[in-house]
């Protein structure tokens, strides 16, 4: 390892005073009070402030998804809202129905009745009908003889 750092020293590689041999003054860690290299620190900057960038582009960006699904579901709550209004329209208006129907049925079956009763009054009437015509024949027959 000695030799390692006898290699370096000899290739114009400068040592820190605070930590050792290093490759540049540049590539210390930074200390407040050394020098430091400006485009170095440039650079670093610019890097930050891109990093910021970007990461407040990220973070807007899930903000504004957050706010897309936000809205989406009030609307979605809103649609809801109002299929559930009209589900209870619907049902009120089947109760009202029913109600009107329960009240209809007794003069529903009278209707049948006076069906079934008209029904019957026509076929006597056909019956009588036919028993006429046949009188009538048998009374057109007498009368030839």
């Amino acid at each position: 390892m000695a030799n390692n750092l006898d290699d370096i020293d000899s290739e114009g590689i400068t040592d820190s005073p605070k930590k050792g041999p290093t490759l540049s003054t540049s590539t210390s860690s930074f200390e407040a009070l050394d020098p430091h290299d400006p485009n170095l620190s440039r650079l670093a900057t610019t890097m930050f402030n891109k990093t910021a960038d970007y990461l407040y582009g990220e973070l807007t960006s899930t903000l504004e998804d957050y706010k897309l699904l936000e809205n989406m579901n009030k609307v979605t709550a809103t649609k809801y809202s109002d299929m559930k209004q009209i589900a209870n329209s619907v049902e009120n208006s089947m109760v009202d129905l029913k109600e009107k129907y329960d009240m209809l049925q007794p003069f529903l079956e009278q209707i049948d009745q006076i069906e079934d009763s008209v029904t019957k009054l026509e076929q006597a009437a056909y019956k009588l009908d036919a028993y006429s015509k046949r009188l009538e024949t048998k009374f057109k027959n007498l009368e030839k003889r």
